[in-house]
């Protein structure tokens, strides 16, 4: 089974929690306390496996967590680090925000890597909170909950040339007679059901990787057959060579028709060069007009998939072709990307019905690290979110001894100073 889109959540590894410990000795009264931190959690990335050729196995497996790091212990032992949890996806795929819709990362080359979760960080022992007033805490940190996320994976295939034609253009049989791919072929429409892939083998070690896709339809554009499905499959190549019957009552016709249909689906088909392949000129009656046809197309091979005839100078132009494409791309200059560089508050306060809502990344992890079972631990975040001016701000908004004021999960209380 062909899969090229699916719905992937990930988990984050946790951070282990920190140790609260003391020195215990003989002979040493005053030992101090020892706990170590914890170990931050691992991460999740997805990987790209030129192994791969399908989202198959991510279809079946569709969640993943990331290990978590171990807990601080005594003796000032830190915890180990969780290892990063690495998700194999076939190269020329697109990681899109689930929510959005928005690409944030094309994974297109082999052992490319997009960091799809990062571990939360490992919580703090209580050696780390001593200080000249406090030379005894006895609270640590919990450790910081791992990012979760959702993405969704869609699949476009790499390759250098696209067929393109309509049902029973002989798009199949061409593809088994250039490479060793062993597609479906029969007589009788919408015969290929998904994406094909091989790769053409010519003189001097040269290569070339040919895609085929479902037969195209009028109206495909909009959602009619299975070519609309899968057309996003070559737009990624660097040439397109359309597969066109020479019994067809009106080649031109056809030629227009699928160079309409592309057109409506993305506009970076209009730059790809097209090459025009006449199929089935071993029947006697489309040989007797193929060359007055070949004369109303621009680049054209008169070609028989069945026989073999004129494959041979088909695949060297389409060499030729796909050859001058790469040498422009890597001779295009590289534009570097812009980053942009701007300020993010430790908080953003809005009204939330009777009391308020705290956001911002860091008060909400100094809250989920937060211990609540442990009073000095509380009194250590009293002072964080203090030092940060929450309090401050939450007064000049007219906070009333007694609201809620709400952060992540946690429903905290008001009190003035």
């Amino acid at each position: 089974m062909f899969v090229d889109r699916v719905r992937v959540r990930v988990s984050a590894g946790r951070g282990g929690n920190g140790c609260c410990g003391f020195r215990r000795e003989k002979y040493v009264p005053h030992g101090g306390p020892n706990g170590g931190d914890g170990g931050h959690g691992g991460d999740v990335y997805f990987v790209a496996d030129a192994r791969l050729t399908s989202l198959l196995d991510l279809h079946y497996h569709a969640q993943w967590r990331g290990v978590p790091g171990e807990h601080g212990q005594g003796s000032d032992c830190h915890g180990k680090n969780g290892p990063d949890t690495l998700v194999s996806v076939p190269p020329g795929t697109i990681v899109c925000n689930f929510e959005t819709g928005e690409p944030v990362a094309d994974l297109a080359e082999p052992g490319q890597r997009f960091l799809a979760g990062k571990g939360g960080r490992g919580g703090r022992g209580n050696a780390r909170f001593v200080s000249s007033t406090h030379r005894a805490p006895r609270f640590a940190e919990l450790g910081e909950p791992g990012e979760e996320k959702e993405y969704r994976l869609e699949l476009k295939l790499i390759a250098e040339v696209g067929l393109v034609g309509f049902p029973n253009a002989g798009k199949s049989t061409l593809l088994a007679a250039l490479t060793a791919a062993k597609p479906k072929i029969a007589d009788y429409p919408f015969t290929t059901l998904s994406p094909n892939l091989g790769v053409a083998m010519l003189s001097d070690y040269r290569t070339l990787t040919l895609a085929d896709i479902p037969g195209i339809i009028e109206g495909a554009a909009q959602g009619k057959g299975l070519g609309h499905d899968f057309l996003r499959h070559i737009e990624r190549t660097r040439a397109l060579l359309f597969v066109i019957d020479l019994g067809d009552d009106d080649p031109v016709r056809t030629r227009d028709l699928l160079e309409a249909e592309l057109a409506q689906h993305s506009p970076v088909f209009a730059a790809r060069p097209h090459v025009y392949a006449l199929n089935k000129a071993d029947i006697p009656e489309n040989r007797d007009r193929s060359e007055a046809i070949a004369k109303r197309f621009d680049d054209t091979c008169i070609i028989s998939a069945a026989t073999g005839e004129g494959l041979q100078e088909l695949l060297e132009r389409l060499w030729q072709i796909v050859d001058r494409v790469r040498r422009e791309d890597e001779a295009a200059p590289v534009v570097p990307e812009e980053h942009e560089i701007g300020y993010e508050p430790p908080f953003i306060i809005e009204r939330d019905g009777e009391g308020f809502r705290v956001q911002g990344a860091t008060v909400l992890r100094a809250v989920r690290m937060t211990n609540f079972d442990n009073e000095e631990a509380l009194r250590h975040l009293q002072t964080r979110l203090h030092k940060m001016g929450l309090f401050r701000a939450l007064k000049r908004l007219g906070a009333r001894e007694g609201q809620a004021i709400f952060i992540g999960d946690v429903e905290l209380e008001y009190q003035e100073d």
